[in-house]
């Protein structure tokens, strides 16, 4: 397997050749979108004990805290938890350690994103959430199961970019490695060009999916899976975030997994290029009772599968009596 660290040096470095007038329009135009997309006016700021925390939220019902994955937001957790809204939900979607206006403390790791993510439900007046984590999300959804098992209704771990067992350490990175993943990482107009002239390349890189299977899935999901990988955008303000995901995801994590009672569902996807089937494997086999789903194809952004996979959801946590 390629690293997550090396698809993200990999991926972003890549610079598109062009020509044409249009260039300058066509990165402006999506500049004001990304602008839009992470508005102020979309978000709420509190602080807490290691800083700002950012959260929105979408939806009534029972709450579902959202654990965004790599490169994303509250955006991007607004828009991978909206089929739980249309299934009676309430998401609330913060932004994690390092991404858009949230802090990044010293100890960005899942214990201290637990105890933020802690003072963010008391500011809501919740007690007990059912907590999801996508991609990198579940690590720290996976910390707060473990540090808050009483306010944990229910852990969802979804393509989960967790440690397993049997897989190289990732070597740290030297000097050079990091400047150049640091340089690609502020660049908003390298990311844009990158995914601009090679969407395919960049798809199958920083989204681990096959752009076939995304091609052959239709127009409708063709445009969920480009609004994920243009939703990265501005990449500069996800820089802090996506660097700590990136040492995270490759770093193993003595995590207690025998101490989380929640119940707990943990799906993935068996051709998702990050491997995630197998960190699902292994979580499964660690938390007592835990039930696992691994669709056989979809990839790291479940290509048609998202009605089947949240009907799972809502049918476990209807199960548990949550919902």
């Amino acid at each position: 397997m390629l690293s997550r660290r090396g698809v993200l040096l990999g991926g972003l470095g890549l610079v598109a050749v062009t020509t044409g007038g249009g260039i300058a329009v066509g990165y402006r135009r999506s500049m004001r979108e990304a602008a839009a997309r992470i508005s102020p006016d979309r978000s709420l700021l509190i602080e807490t004990r290691h800083g700002p925390l950012e959260y929105a939220e979408a939806g009534s019902g029972p709450p579902v805290l959202f654990l965004h994955g790599t490169g994303g937001g509250f955006d991007q957790g607004l828009d991978m938890g909206s089929p739980l809204v249309e299934r009676g939900y309430r998401i609330i979607a913060p932004s994690r350690f390092g991404y858009l206006r949230s802090s990044f403390p010293e100890d960005p790791g899942p214990e201290t994103q637990a105890d933020a993510l802690a003072d963010l439900l008391d500011h809501l007046g919740i007690d007990r959430v059912a907590v999801s984590g996508g991609s990198a999300g579940a690590i720290p959804a996976i910390g707060f199961a473990i540090r808050y098992p009483a306010r944990t209704a229910a852990l969802l771990p979804i393509v989960p970019a967790v440690y397993a067992p049997g897989r190289p350490a990732v070597e740290p990175w030297g000097p050079v490695q990091r400047w150049l993943a640091e340089a690609a990482l502020k660049s908003d107009f390298v990311f844009w060009a990158a995914i601009t002239a090679a969407p395919d390349t960049m798809t199958g890189a920083l989204l681990a999916t096959d752009p076939a299977l995304i091609h052959a899935a239709g127009p409708a999901e063709e445009a969920r899976v480009r609004q994920v990988l243009e939703g990265i955008l501005p990449i500069s303000a996800r820089a802090k975030g996506l660097l700590n995901d990136a040492a995270a995801t490759g770093r193993p994590m003595d995590f207690d997994y025998e101490s989380v009672h929640a119940p707990t569902l943990v799906i993935s996807l068996e051709d998702d290029r990050f491997l995630t089937a197998e960190s699902a494997r292994h979580i499964a086999g660690r938390i007592p009772d835990a039930r696992l789903i691994v669709y056989p194809d979809g990839g790291h952004v479940w290509v048609g599968r998202e009605a089947e996979l949240f009907d799972a959801v809502d049918s476990f946590l209807r199960e548990t009596g949550y919902a």
